[in-house]
């Protein structure tokens, strides 16, 4: 599943075509998804303006004046492209065939973009867990964002805020990360890189973090600065591209070539100075990272 960088890539490459665009027709070519579309669901969006392309944890949120929100996700293989009419390919830098596939695009959104040309921003899903949904006050109270907890992104995550977050909680490290009442949008791949960053190890008791004095505050400090370092560095690099994952303009990210410990089982810890190797555990049914010579 595409995790905060790869959604983060996606605004930002569908930004651009979308914010400011008129959507002039809504082409829904299947009446679900992982959910039913909201009906009516092209009724509700055609002849309106996008005044602004969001993002909250892995949710895109897409303002239109006088409209609803509507709230998407990506799900496992769902992504947009955009296609200039006339243009004959989708633009962008591609480094592996994109499908094309038109029996999985789902929904196609026909728009006039701000500068008056005409664009076509289309949602392809092959498995369909993806969604979209109407919310119809702000979208913070849809029961699909209630709950979620502080962005990792920016300056409000810092050291103090995680200590409290994290203060005795009794699950291992990892685990209350990957809580989104806690920390919205961190995943599997960047909560591995973000401990090893941050030296330490995924088992370690989350409370330990918030615990009274300078040997834990140090330690939320640490991890708070690699969480946000290498959220921001994903981003940069477009996202990690694992399996189905495009850019909006379907070229692949770079931050795959980068991972320090995920999916490295076996090779030298590229800390300096250590001699330990990353191995692999399974937590909650899901994959670690880890070395266990220098991450405590």
């Amino acid at each position: 599943m595409p995790e905060l960088p790869e959604v983060e890539t996606v605004r930002r490459g569908l930004q651009p075509v979308m914010e400011g665009a008129r959507i002039e027709r809504v082409e829904a070519r299947r009446p679900d998804l992982r959910f039913p579309l909201p009906s009516p669901f092209g009724a509700r969006l055609e002849g309106r303006r996008i005044t602004a392309l969001g993002r909250r944890a892995k949710y895109l949120t897409m303002h239109v004046d006088g409209g609803p929100v509507l709230i998407c996700h990506l799900g496992m293989s769902g992504s947009f492209r955009i296609e200039k009419d006339g243009a004959g390919e989708i633009p962008g830098d591609f480094h592996y065939e994109r499908s094309k596939n038109a029996a999985h695009d789902h929904v196609v959104f026909h728009l006039s973009t701000e500068k008056g040309e005409p664009a076509r921003v289309v949602y392809n899903d092959p498995r369909r867990f993806g969604f979209m949904l109407f919310a119809e006050g702000a979208p913070d109270e849809h029961a699909m964002l209630a709950g979620l907890g502080v962005e990792p992104t920016g300056n409000a995550l810092d050291g103090p805020l995680l200590a409290g977050l994290l203060q005795d909680r009794k699950a291992p490290l990892k685990a209350a990360l990957l809580d989104q009442s806690l920390i919205a949008g961190l995943g599997n791949i960047y909560v591995s890189e973000a401990l090893w960053r941050a030296g330490l190890s995924p088992l370690r008791l989350a409370g330990t973090l918030g615990k009274a004095g300078p040997k834990a505050r140090a330690m939320a400090d640490r991890l708070a600065g690699s969480i946000r370092a290498v959220i921001a560095d994903a981003i940069a690099a477009g996202g990690s591209s694992l399996r189905d994952h495009r850019q909006a303009d379907g070229s692949l990210g770079y931050f795959q070539h980068s991972f320090a410990v995920y999916d490295r089982e076996g090779i030298p810890c590229p800390t300096p100075g250590c001699s330990g190797t990353v191995r692999r555990i399974v937590q909650s049914g899901r994959s670690t990272f880890y070395c266990p010579t220098c991450q405590k």
